[in-house]
């Protein structure tokens, strides 16, 4: 018997031994970069979409309109279109002073500071016009933002630390996320909603410091600076990223994967908070709930999708967490039924996060793997730009068909519009696997050798 419990409390010491490293693995410099700069890549896209629809709601601007506002998102899909001049050419003064990276973030992030102040002096029940093209200006620049941020974290990394890295501007990028609407809810309910916005622009400033302190990749890349004149520019910079994605024999499938695989959470996106206020719930009770639950899933989730992408495959992961994360969009169907009760919307949002957490991180480690280091900025841009398409054509006629389907039919549509992607999963030709920790395995090659 003594041997049995020694034998047992061997491996709990084993479990919490391996537990304690996989944690350390995450604590590095680079990782905690990414994590503070997806912290301020996710803050600014809440305060155009539901955070701001709730205010559109409390000023009583019409159902219908308040889906029309998720075209101010338009950025996101189009960001591909100006990467290769942030992936190319420098930024006047401060690509001198801090690197071609990181001279592009600080120029982004001092733009959306200025422009959340603009949209925090915004009156949307007076003039919802100005409310837009303002909101259109903070998704402009945080998805140039992006592009630049995506870019520096491909290039940081190693291959085999990609699926953490994943993990970690998920992590940062979902919790920039649940400042700027749980938190933005809270403060609205506390303060009003223009000295939330306020506050909401001074959190971008963790962003700013992150840049400052951060260490520019070291990947050369003058390819940009080399080319003489505007036709070898373009065919280096714009021509030859496409021409290099489109060596992949699966490239359409690809693309037609990332434009649909997360349907099922944009459709939703902008009309969860209205649901929720519309059944009773008051602003305090969503903040809360999702601050408390929806941290702890999301922490739980980002970390279990970088292990798991890393241990068995990323397309393996984002299958099986693509079909679960559909699956709790039924659960606001329940919630629909039994009103404004607390621990249904916990329940419901711990399963979202959760399930969410682990999508997302296994969907930006597909993506990054997917990028050739020589054109980083630009396919990745491409790639994430195709997966907002579907956020953003999808998300718009969401208001309406609300109220016409009601919330029942409607929350059963948005899991039903997951299948299509997941389908599309066995088409997608060589499977990714991402290697584990500590093994030298050499990176998975889309391309030829050039």
């Amino acid at each position: 018997m003594a041997h049995h419990y020694q034998y047992i409390s061997s491996i709990d010491k084993a479990i919490e031994r391996g537990a304690i490293i996989a944690l350390m693995n995450y604590l590095t410099r680079p990782l905690l970069t990414i994590l503070f700069l997806g912290f301020a890549s996710g803050l600014p896209l809440a305060l155009t979409a539901s955070t701001l629809s709730a205010w559109l709601f409390e000023a009583h601007v019409d159902k219908s309109a308040i889906g029309l506002f998720a075209a101010v998102a338009t950025p996101y899909t189009l960001k591909f279109l100006w990467s290769p001049l942030m992936d190319s050419l420098r930024f006047p003064l401060l690509t001198r002073l801090f690197g071609r990276r990181r001279g592009w973030i600080l120029a982004t992030q001092i733009a959306l500071v200025g422009n959340l102040l603009l949209l925090a002096v915004a009156t949307p029940d007076i003039n919802a016009w100005t409310t837009a093209c303002v909101a259109f200006l903070v998704s402009f620049f945080s998805a140039s933002q992006d592009i630049v941020i995506d870019a520096y974290r491909v290039e940081t990394l190693a291959p085999e630390e990609q699926g953490e890295g994943a993990a970690m501007a998920q992590l940062g990028y979902r919790l920039g996320m649940l400042a700027s609407s749980a938190g933005a809810l809270y403060l609205a309910a506390k303060l009003g909603w223009q000295a939330t916005y306020v506050i909401m622009s001074a959190l971008m400033g963790i962003g700013i410091i992150t840049t400052l302190l951060a260490r520019e990749p070291k990947i050369k890349q003058d390819r940009g600076q080399k080319a003489k004149g505007f036709g070898a520019w373009l065919r280096e910079s714009v021509i030859a990223p496409f021409i290099d994605f489109m060596r992949h024999p699966s490239w359409k499938q690809i693309l037609a994967f990332i434009v649909i695989y997360r349907l099922a959470d944009a459709f939703i996106g902008g009309m969860t908070n209205p649901f929720l206020l519309e059944i009773g719930f008051k602003k305090e009770e969503i903040s809360s709930i999702v601050k408390v639950y929806g941290t702890i899933a999301t922490l739980l989730g980002t970390f279990v999708g970088g292990s798991l992408t890393m241990r068995y495959g990323v397309l393996r992961v984002i299958f099986l967490a693509g079909l679960l994360h559909a699956a709790t969009n039924l659960c606001y169907v329940w919630q629909a039924h039994v009103g404004a009760d607390n621990i249904i919307l916990a329940v419901s949002t711990s399963l979202e996060n959760l399930t969410g957490g682990i999508a997302a991180a296994a969907f930006v480690a597909y993506l990054s793997n997917l990028c050739n280091v020589h054109y980083t900025a630009t396919q990745y841009a491409l790639l994430s730009s195709l997966a907002a398409l579907g956020r953003t054509l999808f998300s718009t006629p969401a208001g309406y068909i609300a109220k016409q389907l009601g919330w029942d039919w409607f929350f059963t549509l948005s899991a039903l519009l997951a299948l299509p992607g997941l389908l599309l999963i066995g088409t997608l030709g060589r499977r990714l696997v991402m290697p584990r920790p500590g093994t030298k395995i050499a990176p998975v090659r889309f391309w030829k050798n050039r």
